[in-house]
């Protein structure tokens, strides 16, 4: 989202710029030309706004599809919008002309402010996630809306993997918010395509560990894990592990994230061992029987982790801090 508010941002901001000079040059002083820049400054502004309300309607990047009768509706609003701008700006007198083209620049530089702000404190500090699904119940529940802390692993300098001021370290436990490691848009994980979106999960192993699933239950270091209060499970049968494999190719298989479209659901009850790669980390859902996680995909790399979820401020009845 913050990189949708940025480029919008800077839509706005050019167009300030550019409508300066083309006063400047004097340009506009023509009806036609004046129409055409007013209607543009229309469908621009409409169209970043059905940019931002597209991501939030699809779930973010790689998606749910936009019902079609959601996005005709939106283009014919946006054409018919080009068509009023038109109309208005080319029949308007002299002084309905600096009329129109103060709230034009009134609302491109509202909206590129806010949108640099917004972007700014989304990329660094604070980014609203809404859960969307049961993978972590009971912790998290399918519609709660939370704050996630974007600092507190580091500031990620923008367009690369260099980040700074890291206030702590990720630790076995912690809940983080990451952008699915698919390798390309067009790879399928537990059932569909995962690229582009972000999923919640809990940190289980951290780069180094061994880590292993024995019936259900996890194994790090050959050590079984204590069972925690959060988890969750349910009343199925457990799959037996049927063959014996190639571990150095399982664990290839692993990072690569192709060892669901292998094994398939065996993975929720036996997988592994395998070994969690450096920078990255085995990440799991509190409901442990109805999440797709790294035991079907494989690692999360450092540089996919986003941050830490914080705080669920929406439902009101359920505000609380997350652990």
């Amino acid at each position: 989202m913050e990189q949708r508010l940025f480029l919008i941002a800077c839509v706005m901001y050019a167009f300030t710029l550019i409508t300066c000079y083309l006063n400047k040059k004097e340009l506009l002083k023509t009806p036609w030309r004046f129409a055409v820049w007013h209607s543009a400054f229309l469908v621009s502004i409409l169209g970043c706004a059905w940019y931002v309300i597209s991501f939030i309607l699809s779930n973010g990047m790689g998606g749910e599809a936009i019902p079609a009768g959601k996005q005709a509706l939106a283009y014919l609003i946006i054409i018919a919008a080009a068509f009023y701008g038109l109309k208005a700006g080319y029949t308007a007198k002299n002084e309905q002309k600096e009329k129109i083209q103060k709230a034009d620049l009134d609302w491109a530089n509202t909206v590129y402010f806010a949108g640099f702000v917004a972007s700014f404190v989304m990329f660094f500090f604070i980014q609203a996630f809404k859960i969307p699904s049961a993978s972590m119940r009971d912790t998290l529940l399918e519609g709660d809306h939370l704050f996630v802390n974007k600092a507190v692993y580091g500031f990620r300098i923008p367009l690369t993997d260099i980040r700074f001021g890291q206030f702590k370290d990720i630790e076995k436990g912690d809940i983080v918010i990451f952008s699915f490691p698919a390798l390309d848009k067009h790879q399928i994980n537990c059932g569909g395509y995962q690229y582009g979106k972000d999923y919640v999960k809990r940190v289980i192993g951290l780069p180094g560990d061994k880590v292993e699933i024995r019936q259900g239950r996890v194994w790090v270091n050959d050590q079984e894990v204590p069972t925690a209060p959060y988890e969750k499970y349910q009343d199925v049968e457990r799959i037996q592990p049927e063959d014996e494999y190639d571990m150095l190719a399982y664990q290839v298989l692993w990072e690569k994230h192709q060892l669901d479209n292998e094994l398939g659901l065996e993975l929720r009850d036996n997988m592994g061992p395998v070994t969690v790669p450096e920078d990255s980390y085995f990440v799991m859902g509190d409901n442990r029987d109805d999440s797709c996680d790294s035991r079907f995909w494989g690692p999360v790399p450092r540089r996919n982790i986003k941050g830490k979820a914080w705080f669920i401020h929406w439902p009101a009845s359920r505000w609380r801090i997350i652990k």
